[in-house]
């Protein structure tokens, strides 16, 4: 089976043995998940792939076991969350296991030189093809703890949990800031209110999950990144709140759940490509699990096409907010 994204095709005509080796954070590619090795991410979608074909697949947060022979790092866009990588795997895996390092050119890879020699960790290039370069290097221990990547801050009075690898990370995005806006008027201002069972759909660091939380929701966050369903479980013990936190393909985790409703601000981006996939899911497969009379409310760039995705699984919907930014919709199952 031939590689399907131009970092494994640079990787496979390397004819390397990759028996047993752990691949750290990689796409989603049939020649990664038919071959040989292990897998460590943080991104649901691609763990459950790897664990449906009997792959071993792991969380950051469970840890690898056992220790791989060598690792393979693909290169995020986020250079935070590259560095974060690369101290995890120092800190986790045993000292002298070789590490190669693969990623895109317009994803930042060429980068990973400094960072490496930040760390005091050599560095020779392999190979480059397919805008893509590959590096070698060797892991040691390197004095620096992957969990002071963890920041906190304040925002609309709730102390908010981050990590690189979440959206918006350190900062309440501007969507949000708009959803949350409106939230008061279609579910309650006050904790009397008794909002009943809501989902937060894609719970990022936990803003939308924690405000409904202390307005005395029945709070059910779900998030495809790991590290966001680690920040949003964070986020509520630092402010003394409680909800169920999982990880999630969509409504994968659910079954056949119902809620009376659904708040989200829901990813359009793959990486740097635009993928309505998720969203689409999220807003077509919505009614089979809200209560009758429950509503979706979400937040989206307003060039985005969801209105006709809305039509299609409410029949109608309206718009609760637009700055030309960002519309804030609603939609309510009859």
């Amino acid at each position: 089976m031939n590689a399907e994204t131009p970092v494994c095709q640079l990787l496979e005509r390397q004819g390397a043995d990759y028996r047993g080796w752990l691949w750290v954070a990689p796409p989603r590619d049939a020649w990664l998940e038919a071959g040989e090795g292990s897998l460590l991410s943080a991104d649901e979608v691609v763990l459950a792939a790897w664990r449906a074909r009997g792959r071993a697949a792991y969380s950051p947060f469970e840890g690898v076991e056992p220790a791989p022979p060598g690792a393979v790092l693909f290169w995020p866009k986020s250079h935070a969350l590259g560095e974060w990588w690369l101290l995890w795997l120092c800190a986790h895996l045993p000292p002298g296991i070789p590490l190669k390092l693969v990623g895109e050119n317009q994803g930042g890879i060429k980068r990973v030189l400094k960072a490496l020699a930040a760390l005091g960790l050599g560095c020779r290039k392999l190979d480059s093809a397919r805008r893509c370069g590959l590096y070698a290097t060797r892991l040691a221990r390197v004095g620096l703890d992957p969990d002071e990547a963890w920041t906190s801050f304040e925002a609309a009075g709730i102390r908010l949990v981050s990590h690189p690898g979440v959206f918006g990370h350190g900062k309440l995005d501007d969507g949000t800031r708009l959803l949350l806006g409106q939230l008061p008027g279609v579910l309650g201002e006050g904790a009397g209110d008794m909002l009943g069972d809501v989902l937060d759909m894609g719970c990022g660091d936990g803003i939308l999950a924690a405000w409904l939380a202390r307005r005395g929701a029945r709070v059910t966050a779900l998030d495809v990144g790991h590290f966001a369903v680690e920040a949003t479980r964070r986020t509520l013990a630092a402010n003394d709140l409680e909800g169920e936190v999982l990880a999630s393909d969509v409504y994968t985790a659910l079954g056949e759940r119902r809620f009376d409703a659904i708040v989200s601000n829901p990813p359009f981006h793959q990486e740097r490509a635009i993928d309505y996939g998720p969203a689409g899911r999220l807003i077509l497969e919505a009614p089979d699990h809200l209560h009758p009379g429950g509503q979706l409310i979400l937040v989206a760039n307003a060039f985005l096409p969801y209105p006709d995705l809305l039509e299609r699984a409410f029949g109608a919907f309206e718009v609760l907010a637009d700055d030309r930014r960002f519309r804030v919709y609603r939609a309510v199952k009859g």
